[in-house]
C-alpha cells in the first residue's frame, strides 16, 4: 500500500521522510524479503527458543559474534545487556529485579554519551535497577576519569554510537574497551543505526546492539550479538523485566530475513540513487536568498551523505527552524532531520525516499522560501517560544 494509498485508508498525513531512519516516523522502508517473511509465519506456530537458536546462527555469520538473538528494540536490547552483567545466570535475582540482590549495581557511561534518542540512555539503564555513573565531563573524557570510575560495584560499560553523541573528547571504543577489560568489566555498546555490522565486536566490545528496523530494513526489533556468555545473561532477562519487551515470532522471522537480504542488498546501487537525490536538491537551491548548501559525510561513519541547508534569516525572511515547522506543517508533511535546527540550519536525508519523493521534496522547500519572500514580516519565531510549542505539542493528546 503506497502512502498516498495508506492516508486514504486511515486519517494519517501522508508523509515523505527525509530526517532519516527516525522511531517516531516509523523508522525505514522494510524491505520485501523481511514482509514476506512476516506474512509466512503469522499464520503458524513456533516454539519461539528454536527460532532464537537460528537467529543466532544468521546473526553470528554477519557479525563475527559468537551468538546473538532478536528483542523488541535496540533500546530494550540496551536494557536486557545491562541486567544480564548485573544478575549473570541467578534466576532469582532476575526475578528480583529492578531490586537488586547483587553486590554490583553500577554501569559507567562517558558524559558526552548520556544523551536523548527519544527517551535517556540513562534511564534505559536505571530500569534494571543499576546506578549510572557519569565518567568525565561532557566534552573531556580521560583514560584516568574512565580507569578510576570503575570500581568494584562496576558492573559493566556502556558505549553509545550516534550523532547524538558529543563527537570530540571521548575516548575511543578500541581504548574504552581496553581500560574496561583491564579491570574485568564488560562492555556494552549501542551501535542502533549503524551500517558496520562487525567493526564493534573487532574492536573489543562483548555486547553489541543493533536496531533491525533502519537501516537492515526489518519490522520493529533489536539485535543482541557477542560473547556467548553475555547474550545468554541477556537472553534470560526474559524470564524477568524483559518479558514486556518480547519479539513476536513475526519481529524474530522478519529480522532475519532483513538480515538475509542485507548480504545481498545492492550497496552501490542504493547508494548512487541517494546521490542522485543529492545532486538534484544541490542544484535546486544553490541559488536561493539566504539558502548554503552543501553535502556532509554521515558523522559516525556510515557510507553515506546528507544535503545540508544552512538558512541566513536576514536574508531568507525565515528561520531555519520555522522552515522545518512549515514544511512539516504540509501535506505531504515533509519531515527534515532538524535537532540541530537552532544552529540555522538542517539535513535532508535521502535514504527512505520512495522513487519521486526527492521532487516532492525540492518543490515544497522552494515554495515555502518563495512564501517567506512574499511575506509582509519575516517569519522568525523567538526559538525559546519555538521550544515550548514543542513541548506542549507532546503533552497534547490526540483529539
Amino acid at each position: 500500500m503506497k502512502n498516498t494509498e495508506l492516508a486514504q485508508a486511515l486519517p494519517l498525513t501522508p508523509v515523505v521522510n527525509v530526517a532519516g531512519t527516525m522511531t517516531y516516523l516509523g523508522s525505514s522502508i522494510v524491505v520485501p524479503e523481511a514482509i514476506d517473511a512476516i506474512l509466512k509465519i503469522l499464520p503458524e506456530f513456533v516454539r519461539m527458543e528454536e527460532l532464537q537458536r537460528f537467529a543466532s546462527g544468521v546473526i553470528a555469520q554477519l557479525t563475527g559474534a559468537e551468538a546473538g538473538f532478536i528483542t523488541a528494540s535496540c533500546a530494550s536490547g540496551i536494557s536486557m545487556a545491562v541486567a544480564g552483567c548485573l544478575t549473570q545466570d541467578n534466576l532469582l535475582a532476575i526475578e528480583q529485579l529492578p531490586e537488586l540482590s547483587t553486590p554490583k549495581n553500577e554501569v559507567v557511561v562517558q558524559a558526552g554519551h548520556l544523551v536523548s534518542y527519544g527517551a535517556p540512555v540513562e534511564q534505559g539503564i536505571r530500569l534494571t535497577g543499576a546506578k549510572c555513573v557519569r565518567v568525565g565531563y561532557a566534552t573531556q573524557c580521560s583514560a584516568y576519569h574512565l580507569r578510576q570510575s570503575i570500581t568494584e560495584r562496576t558492573a559493566a560499560a556502556v558505549y553509545i554510537v550516534s550523532h547524538h553523541v558529543v563527537d570530540h573528547g571521548q575516548l575511543p571504543l578500541a581504548l574504552f574497551c581496553q581500560i574496561a577489560h583491564e579491570q574485568g568489566v564488560p562492555v556494552i555498546v549501542d551501535a542502533a543505526s549503524e551500517y558496520d555490522l562487525q567493526r564493534f565486536l573487532a574492536e573489543g566490545a562483548d555486547i553489541v546492539i543493533y536496531s533491525g528496523h533502519k537501516f537492515l530494513g526489518g519490522p520493529t526489533s533489536g539485535i543482541v550479538a557477542g560473547k556467548k556468555s553475555w547474550v545468554r545473561y541477556a537472553w534470560l532477562q526474559n524470564r524477568g523485566i524483559a518479558r514486556g519487551m518480547k519479539a513476536g515470532k513475526e519481529s524474530v522471522y522478519g529480522t532475519i530475513a532483513a538480515l538475509q537480504a542485507w548480504q545481498k542488498r545492492d550497496h552501490h546501487a542504493i547508494r548512487e540513487r541517494e546521490n542522485r537525490a543529492l545532486t538534484l536538491w544541490m542544484s535546486g537551491l544553490q541559488n536561493r536568498k539566504g539558502i548554503r548548501v552543501s553535502l556532509e559525510a554521515d558523522p559516525t561513519g556510515n557510507p553515506l551523505s546528507r544535503c545540508k541547508i544552512e538558512v541566513d534569516p536576514a536574508q531568507a525572511k525565515i528561520t531555519a527552524w520555522d522552515l522545518c515547522s512549515a514544511l512539516a506543517a504540509g501535506k505531504p508533511a515533509v519531515i527534515v532531520r532538524d535537532h540541530q535546527a537552532e544552529l540555522g540550519y538542517f539535513y535532508l536525508d535521502p535514504c527512505n525516499l520512495h522513487p519521486e519523493q526527492e521532487h516532492i521534496v525540492l518543490a515544497k522547500i522552494a515554495g515555502e522560501l518563495d512564501n517567506a519572500q512574499r511575506a509582509p514580516e519575516p517569519i522568525i519565531t523567538d526559538f525559546g517560544q519555538y521550544l515550548l510549542q514543542r513541548e506542549q505539542s507532546i503533552l497534547r493528546w490526540p483529539d
